[in-house]
């Protein structure tokens, strides 16, 4: 053998021994039911208060375009449309908070938490849309495959959060 190819022989060799690292495990949530638990944590009872802002036709109208295709399945395309909302109003907490589920749909933990976090500190800290966002950093929390254990980051932190949204109404005279 030449004093080449041994060096190549033993190049070769060395190459077939390294292995890539394991792909980090896929998230493990049922997306529908954990959207569909988020929007049962925003519920408004009677008695809560719950202030509404005055919405833009525009913005309106991708939102129910994005309603529709959620429904349908097609959830990247109600991204689409929740994303050129969000080009129009970038600081509608609702509008966050919807694009935040939609992150979730398509199992885009990181993004769904970016959203709801958004639409936290764009959005009034007490009533449905407040629940909601924590919801959603709760079931993030829940469904990431090595859950984090960081003080005032675990799902039950968020939970407690959640539970704080809920303010009484001011009594009427």
């Amino acid at each position: 053998m030449s004093r080449i190819a041994i060096p190549a022989l033993a190049l070769t060799a060395l190459a077939a021994c390294t292995t890539t690292p394991p792909a980090p495990p896929a998230p493990s949530i049922d997306a529908v039911a954990a959207v569909r638990a988020i929007r049962a944590a925003g519920g408004a009872a009677s008695t809560e208060l719950d202030v509404q802002p005055i919405r833009d036709p525009q913005v309106d109208d991708l939102r129910q375009d994005a309603e529709r295709l959620e429904r349908t399945g097609q959830y990247a395309q109600a991204i689409a449309a929740l994303d050129q909302a969000l080009q129009l109003n970038p600081d509608d907490p609702a509008l966050l908070q919807e694009r935040a589920e939609a992150a979730l749909l398509v199992k885009d933990l990181a993004g769904a938490e970016r959203f709801a976090t958004l639409g936290i500190a764009r959005g009034s800290k007490v009533g449905p849309l407040c629940r909601r966002h924590w919801e959603t950093i709760a079931q993030v929390r829940q469904a990431r495959p090595i859950p984090l254990e960081v003080p005032g980051e675990t799902v039950a932190d968020a939970r407690r959060q959640r539970d704080a949204c809920t303010v009484a109404a001011p009594p009427r005279y």
